[in-house]
């Protein structure tokens, strides 16, 4: 039974990061009522800086995201610490977003921003470093990297390509084949770039004063680098879609299965779901910050005019039906 007194907005936002600010941003200057659901678990959150965001590189992730609350909340929306669980279709067509601390609310559309987690590759140590020196993006850190060595950790077929892009930052830059088999060719491409391989299965990491200084290899071997690049998995946090019916899908490149997103119109971010917007990496896990804050306002666009379309709709129904008692 659909409780009334419960708090209504027009468009409830999923996910306070850059896509789900960006968004919420745009829908509170066209004068909508707006909450953010915030779970405070930024994907970024363990890197110090970010870069390649133009007017903001450089800046930390939590600066940027202060900066949005703030400008968000300076145009009337309102932002709440809280994680959304699942959410309801409404027989009004609109949506009752269900939080972890089992409050509720209504809106009358969604966009949802949750992000993605990284899935890291099973070495001890890996997790407390990263973000820090242990890698995956070189647009990302790349040029922080300057001409330290940098390992790449081979687990999939996607490491020879990583070494090659990084090889652009460092010259110094040797593949550790760790648990996967190199081809020939591969192999022979590599030696043509000036790019070593080191066989052996990587066991940990080497650090010093808080800094990466190597990976040791099985039978103790320790290779020297000062950033050590991974593949992670990229996976969907999709729950709050998948309790509406949106599944999260395999996301795959050059062959191989990278992760999951939610599909949605890569102009519009509309979902499957009529009600429900997408944006950032729950659907698109290879934006950046720039890019998905991008997504956001696109969404929110979208978002909005599919509003005006509901009030053109009510507006003229209403109309004609006065018209019609008058007539009568």
């Amino acid at each position: 039974m659909d409780n009334t007194s419960e708090e209504t907005y027009e468009a409830v936002v999923v996910g306070g990061g850059a896509a789900g600010l960006a968004g919420a941003l745009t829908l509170v200057r066209a004068r909508r009522s707006v909450l953010v659901l915030d779970s405070g678990s930024p994907r970024n959150a363990p890197a110090a800086r970010m870069h390649g965001y133009l007017g903001h590189d450089g800046e930390s992730p939590a600066e940027l995201l202060a900066k949005g609350r703030a400008e968000v909340a300076g145009y009337g929306g309102v932002i709440r610490p809280g994680t959304a669980i699942a959410a309801d279709r409404l027989a009004d067509g609109g949506f009752r977003v269900r939080c972890g601390d089992g409050s509720t609310v209504r809106a009358g559309r969604l966009l949802v921003a949750t992000g993605l987690v990284d899935e890291l590759p099973e070495v001890p140590g890996l997790r407390a470093r990263w973000g820090r020196d242990v890698l995956h993006c070189p647009y990302c850190h790349g040029w922080e990297v300057g001409e330290e060595p940098v390992a790449v950790l081979a687990d999939g077929p996607l490491a020879v390509h990583q070494a090659r892009l990084w090889r652009q930052w460092s010259r110094r830059t040797v593949l550790l084949a760790h648990t996967w088999k190199l081809g020939e060719e591969d192999r022979e491409l590599l030696s043509a770039l000036g790019i070593e391989v080191v066989e052996g299965e990587v066991t940990g990491l080497a650090v010093e004063d808080d800094r990466l200084t190597g990976v040791t290899v099985a039978g103790g071997a320790v290779v020297a680098c000062a950033a050590l690049v991974v593949a992670p998995r990229f996976t969907a946090r999709s729950g709050v879609l998948t309790s509406l019916g949106l599944s999260a899908v395999e996301v795959e490149r050059d062959g191989r299965v990278i992760g999951t997103c939610v599909a949605s119109d890569p102009d519009t971010g509309a979902s499957a779901l009529p009600g429900v917007w997408l944006a950032g990496n729950v659907t698109a896990p290879m934006e950046k910050v720039a890019g998905a804050a991008a997504q956001g306002v696109r969404a929110a666009a979208a978002l909005h005019a599919d509003l005006i379309e509901e009030e053109g709709r009510r507006a003229l129904e209403a109309y004609r039906a006065g018209a019609r008692r008058a007539e009568g």
